[in-house]
């Protein structure tokens, strides 16, 4: 983890030297709302990040692939957290529920929790997997953001697609 967490902050650092670039949330937005399955939204994951990488000379460097990789993965990131608030308040309200109707049944808020916790290590050993494939070389750094942004983009959008409580 602590590996990890110095690569984040040696890539921000970069990230902070890339300012010119070009990023916009909005390709991304536009396609995951223009997709009406899961499995289409899914195919929306780092439009932005390519096309700022696209937009810039800058967007074929370490440092940028990196930045772009890296803001697009901050939208995803604050998706994932509001996905997973709402759907939490949801598992809440379905357990109260629950209880009043005399079930048994296995907490939802809990069951949310405990996927919720288990995805957070699987994301980071995924990603620490596929940066390991790089050797330690400079295409480490993209990679793993890149692997980040997929894992986070996909949990998500499954997070905002379920059915929590309907």
């Amino acid at each position: 983890m602590v590996r990890y967490l110095s690569l984040v902050l040696i890539l921000s650092a970069g990230v902070a030297a890339a300012q010119d670039l070009q990023y916009s949330n909005d390709l991304t937005a536009a396609c995951v709302y223009a997709q009406p399955t899961l499995a289409g939204q899914k195919t929306c994951i780092g439009r932005s990040a390519q096309a700022c990488m696209d937009a810039t000379s800058m967007g074929n460097t370490t440092v940028g692939m990196g930045g772009c990789v890296s803001y697009e993965l901050e939208y995803w990131d604050t998706r994932l957290n509001a996905a997973y608030k709402t759907q939490l308040a949801k598992a809440k309200a379905w357990d109260v529920e629950m209880r009043e109707l005399g079930s048994s049944a296995e907490s939802m808020e809990d069951a949310l929790r405990n996927m919720q916790r288990s995805w957070i290590p699987w994301r980071d050993a995924t990603c620490g997997f596929e940066r390991a494939q790089w050797g330690g070389g400079t295409g480490c750094g993209p990679a793993t953001y890149a692997c980040l942004v997929r894992l986070t983009g996909e949990q998500a959008l499954y997070l905002e697609t379920s059915q929590v409580g309907e």
